[in-house]
């Protein structure tokens, strides 16, 4: 999948633009994305200074020397990068070199003479390949109405992050400026999916003066409306989002350029490491799963953070003490087939106090009931896992009844433990599940239905009792084929009644009918196969 390409613009300057953009960078990179950030703010460039104390070195060329390049016939996109240090796979491309004759060569370009000369298609070459390297493009764009300003709102993005503060000129400017850039945007000779745009209410204090605060606030929402009806959940109102889209303003990072994700780790609801976590989240979604952000703000949030995250273990194994023999056994039978599992015992707080999981999928041991710290893993498991592919899967022990379960519980698929079936027996079928395949129904470990019907093929019986097989066999087919498991066992506890071996009485008992055996070869196939179960998160909206 290609990169995204976000421009963040405002109308009027001193909305934290920049400041905004430099965090989302790193939190994107942080999180495990591959983050590309341009300073197309040619005449007033300053997102340099947010990432200088991590630069390895001063930009040697940058965005102006694109001109050059293109005028000697030079494809390098990637010649003027710099890598951040630290905060992950996070490069930069900045306005210029930093000398005096940096501003005369920004003064020297003629945009409309370049587009004129092709400069047009070598720029939709570069993003091309910055898409392609990248996962996010952040290009941060200058004020006002400009050419540059055209470039960076209508050519290059694939979405336009707007930001402004809390009155008219702001937030009209800026609503005119992606009015413009949607109209220009349709007259490009390049293929591209409509601009959806992100409004950010920036600097808002409503700490103070809360009735004026919350005045201003439907204000903007009355004014930016239009803005969410292209990507925004149809079961969640402007309002709601636009509260998640907010960023306060914290009167400590006014002073100069810095980057408060960096120290707020593991920020609270009323610091800005918060607010930007919320936009950086929704850009990752590329402004979709607008519902589960409304829903639960902080799994919405945990999620994406754990969405590109490197998991020391596959599986953790979560067990009482009184499975804790078990649980040891199937570790290490898990660890034979090169299952990267670790085991947990219940009441070991330090799980419940860890910002991250360090396992993708929770196998839960139920040795009777469902332990209380076992529920306590499970509810915070599920708390950070909204919208990801990571399960939970239940290991039952002889005796456990999966009825008497919570519903979180006793609802999932699980595997069960028996006389016959052991640790190294689940260790089998669980990892068939984490690969993403499961047997189409379970059946009793006393019931093996693959034997039964291999019984009923080699049987003789009556017609009418053959009749009487063609007609549950067929009816089985249609059970196992909905994975009903229920109703699996109860035809098969019937087949095996009417199969039972009887002492022949006279010459009427015969071999199975031609189409009989068919329908039993058949099911045995079916029972044989496996269908994928790979669970999928189920997005509302693909804008890509």
């Amino acid at each position: 999948m290609p990169g995204s390409v976000f421009t963040f613009y405002s109308f009027k300057g001193g909305v934290g633009r920049s400041f905004t953009l430099a965090n989302v960078a790193v939190l994107l990179a942080r999180w495990g994305h591959r983050v590309l950030c341009l300073d197309w703010d040619l005449e007033a460039p300053g997102l340099v200074d947010y990432f200088r104390p991590r630069l390895p070195r001063g930009p040697g060329g940058g965005v102006v020397d694109l001109v050059d390049d293109f005028r000697r016939g030079r494809f390098a996109p990637g010649a003027h990068v710099l890598r951040l240090k630290d905060v992950g796979e996070l490069d930069f491309i900045a306005a210029g070199r930093e000398e005096p004759g940096y501003i005369g060569q920004v003064q020297e370009i003629d945009w409309e003479g370049l587009y004129d000369e092709g400069f047009g298609e070598y720029l939709d070459k570069c993003r091309e390949q910055w898409a392609a390297d990248y996962d996010f493009v952040l290009i941060d764009s200058r004020t006002g109405i400009s050419d540059i300003g055209g470039i960076c709102t209508a050519h290059l993005p694939d979405h336009l992050v707007l930001l402004f503060t809390a009155n008219r000129q702001s937030v009209l400017g800026a609503m005119e400026a992606a009015r413009r850039a949607d109209a220009a945007r349709n007259l490009l000779p390049f293929d591209r999916a409509r601009l959806t745009v992100l409004p950010v209410l920036s600097r808002f204090d409503n700490r103070e003066e809360y009735d004026r605060s919350e005045a201003w606030r439907r204000i903007v929402v009355e004014e930016t409306a239009e803005l969410y009806r292209t990507w925004l959940d149809q079961a969640v109102e402007p309002e709601t989002m636009s509260r998640h889209l907010t960023l306060p303003y914290v009167s400590y990072w006014s002073f100069g350029e810095q980057l408060p994700v960096l120290s707020e780790k593991t920020p609270s609801a009323d610091q800005i490491g918060f607010a930007l976590e919320t936009v950086a989240a929704v850009i990752a979604c590329r402004l979709d799963r607008t519902d589960l952000l409304a829903e639960n703000r902080d799994a919405y949030v945990a999620a994406v953070r754990a969405s590109r995250q490197q998991f020391k273990h596959e599986l953790r194994v979560s067990t009482p003490r009184t499975a804790f023999g078990t649980a040891t056994e199937l570790v290490s039978e898990l660890e034979k087939r090169d299952v990267r599992a670790v085991k947990s015992l219940s009441g070991d707080r330090s799980l419940l106090a860890r910002t991250d999981d360090d396992a993708r999928h929770l196998c839960l041991v139920v040795d009777g009931k469902v332990s209380r710290w076992q529920a306590a893993e499970v509810e915070l498991f599920l708390h950070r896992t909204l919208g990801q592919d990571r399960r939970v899967i239940p290991i039952l022990t002889a005796g456990t009844e999966a009825a008497a379960l919570p519903g979180y519980v006793g609802n999932l698929r699980y595997l069960r433990l028996s006389a016959s079936r052991g640790p190294a027996e689940v260790a089998r079928d669980l990892v068939g599940q984490l690969k993403g395949f499961a047997p189409l129904v379970d059946t009793d470990e006393d019931l093996d239905l693959v034997a039964l019907l291999g019984q009923a093929r080699g049987a003789r019986l009556r017609p009418s009792r053959w009749d009487l097989v063609d007609e549950l066999v067929t009816t089985l087919q249609t059970a196992v084929g909905a994975g009903d498991g229920d109703r699996t066992r109860d035809l098969a506890t019937e087949l095996a009644v009417v199969v039972k071996p009887r002492t022949p009485n006279g010459d009427d008992h015969h071999a199975a009918p031609p189409r009989v055996r068919q329908s039993i070869d058949w099911l045995l196939r079916t029972l044989d196969a496996r269908a994928q179960t790979t669970t999928k998160p189920n997005h509302r909206k693909d804008l890509g």
